[in-house]
């Protein structure tokens, strides 16, 4: 066998491993670019995009939703990809640093060109990059320890987790600001630009840490006859059942940073003694999830467990429902807007956000340790891509809404504002009835059977 100029396998020692902190600062850098990007898309579409000539060529909101979804669809499409070329052709470490150079690529494409061009290169490639990596990174943060420091696992996916909220808050302050401060034309070359800036620095600081990190190499084309053998593939077809109602509440989730922008910028945007942006509007998000994970970890939770055993195909279900009761108070706040004519505090969208960011507490974070916990220890990577078509379905659902009601001719929607709310809230329900259905049929695996198979 040829010797590795890289490590192959963890340091011995019961210290943090030495990759970690090029791990943390790659993340953090990542995730400000992604959530920055990401935040502003949808203002630009409407109100900067340019033809080759140089002139406004904007599109309308419900067209503008209807790419931006289909964007997320092809993100969470991609991680197949990822798994595909890690685990069989490039393992974990050059499929990162391979296809973060393309989404560097991509962000440039939307700093460089304002046109239906640029935009359509520039999110193809992000996508791709984005969406690739994302199987690879928790997993390569795993690969760092051994037997001796396994018991800091915990704490560095603690820093991982908050340096994916630290990019994404400030991100999402900085880019709006940046988008209307430098006018029509530099405006998106410098929000876009910054952004992508980022990931090149994030790009930079995982190749700083190559010799730091453990690189563990591919298994080849017998991995994935493996992977896909006839045990395995009927363990995928159990959870896919319950994933099935799934992608309807991550089409309501991921509004948030669409439709709900463009209700913000028809309210009054004053908070806590300043004036905010549309498009910064989104990192109530955030900022609520810091907040509500110790407290219904710690509070809620042993609180409900006490009234009834809270298993977490219950905590799913009971978010699910939260989900719709949000989208039944966005449906509020545009008939204040649209039928009454006032103008609403945007104080009435945190309280919408405070219903979403509990159901994606309830929904999002359990279906998560739910797929890990549930699969055998070899079908982890693969659930964790199957589960993310979810999210692709879930917005492919949206972006097809909102082309279907949208009038190219007449410019007129088929759905009026108010009843947009209330349709994607009655999808809601009829996805939540049909997950009790099923949860009620599933057999869990046991979690220890699961985790050493």
């Amino acid at each position: 066998m040829a010797h590795s100029k890289y490590n192959t396998t963890p340091v011995v020692t019961d210290k943090m491993p030495p990759g970690v902190p090029y791990i943390i600062g790659n993340e953090a850098a990542e995730r400000f670019c992604f959530y920055g990007m990401r935040g502003i898309l949808v203002v630009f579409m409407t109100k900067y995009l340019l033809d080759s000539e140089g002139n406004l060529d904007c599109m309308t909101e419900e067209v503008a939703k209807g790419w931006y979804h289909f964007f997320m669809a092809l993100i969470y499409f991609t991680p197949f990809l990822g798994a595909i070329l890690s685990d069989i052709f490039w393992g974990k470490y050059k499929t990162i640093l391979n296809l973060s150079l393309v989404y560097t690529v991509g962000c440039a494409a939307l700093a460089l060109d304002q046109t239906r061009l640029g935009l359509f290169l520039g999110l193809t490639l992000i996508a791709i990059g984005s969406g690739g990596i994302k199987p690879c990174v928790s997993a390569n943060v795993g690969d760092q320890f051994g037997s001796k420091n396994a018991h800091l696992l915990s704490k560095v996916f603690g820093w991982f987790y908050f340096s994916i909220n630290a990019g994404s808050l400030l991100s999402m302050a900085i880019t709006p600001i940046l988008l209307q401060k430098f006018g029509l034309h530099w405006g998106p070359r410098v929000a876009f630009g910054v952004p992508g800036v980022f990931m090149l620095a994030a790009t930079i600081i995982f190749w700083l840490g190559r010799f730091k990190f453990v690189h563990i190499p591919p298994n080849g084309i017998a991995s994935f006859r493996e992977t896909f053998s006839i045990a395995n593939l009927k363990i995928i077809r159990n959870l896919l059942w319950i994933f099935l109602p799934i992608p309807i509440f991550w089409s309501l989730f991921d509004q948030s940073s669409s439709a709900w922008i463009f209700q913000a910028s028809r309210m009054d945007l004053h908070f806590l003694g300043m004036e905010l942006l549309p498009a910064q509007t989104h990192i109530f998000n955030p900022l609520l999830v810091l907040i509500f994970i110790p407290i219904f970890n710690y509070g809620l939770y042993p609180a409900l467990n006490k009234l009834f055993r809270l298993t977490p195909l219950r905590k799913i279900g009971i978010g699910m429902f939260i989900t719709a009761v949000s989208f039944l108070m966005a449906a509020l706040i545009e008939h204040w807007i649209v039928d009454l004519k006032e103008t609403p505090s945007i104080w009435w969208q945190v309280l919408s956000y405070g219903f979403l960011t509990t159901s994606e507490v309830m929904v999002s974070i359990t279906c998560l340790e739910f797929s890990y916990t549930q699969a055998p220890k070899k079908l982890k990577s693969l659930i964790m891509a199957t589960y993310y078509l979810s999210v692709t379905a879930g917005n492919l659902f949206t972006s097809l809404v909102n082309f279907y009601i949208n009038d190219p001719v007449t410019g007129q929607n088929k759905l009026g504002p108010v009843e947009y709310y209330i349709f994607f809230a009655a999808a809601m329900v009829c996805a939540n009835i049909l997950f009790v259905v099923i949860a009620a049929r599933y057999k869990e695996t046991p979690q220890n059977e699961a985790l050493n198979a």
